[in-house]
């Protein structure tokens, strides 16, 4: 089955209405899980590590520059076709205005709304983790 290596970047806010901490949602904008809600970023290139691959990915996707902060954990799910392994990293945001360039749609989900979105599977089994820093 084919390996696909990825990283995801966990990016949290305070919500300036409400005070609340919120984590970025992102729906996919193409290929075989379009419309799917995911936390941003994508596949590692060769010889690069984790959290330089969500630095960049995140440059490329957002428009905006991140720093990784710390591994939240690393997700394994066989998708039909593929071997997901995913390295959750929680992010702060350094500079930009987070512009969707790839994806079709972004959401700040609170505790409350966190499994309000339809998000893919490998994404669900993060969710308790993030859930935890809300």
């Amino acid at each position: 089955m084919k390996q696909i290596t990825v990283s995801g970047a966990v990016i949290l806010r305070i919500n300036p209405n409400t005070n609340k901490k919120e984590v970025l949602a992102t729906q996919r904008g193409y290929g075989d899980y379009k419309d799917g809600w995911e936390i941003p970023g994508g596949k590692l290139e060769e010889g690069e590590t984790p959290e330089a691959c969500i630095v960049r990915e995140i440059r490329e996707e957002l428009a905006t520059e991140v720093r990784a902060e710390k591994v939240l954990g690393i997700v394994d799910y066989d998708y039909p076709n593929f071997h997901l392994t995913m390295h959750c990293i929680l992010c702060t945001i350094i500079s930009g205005e987070l512009k969707l360039l790839e994806h079709e749609n972004a959401k700040w989900l609170s505790a409350e709304s966190l499994y309000s979105v339809d998000w893919l599977p490998a994404d669900k089994l993060i969710l308790d983790k993030i859930a935890t820093l809300l």
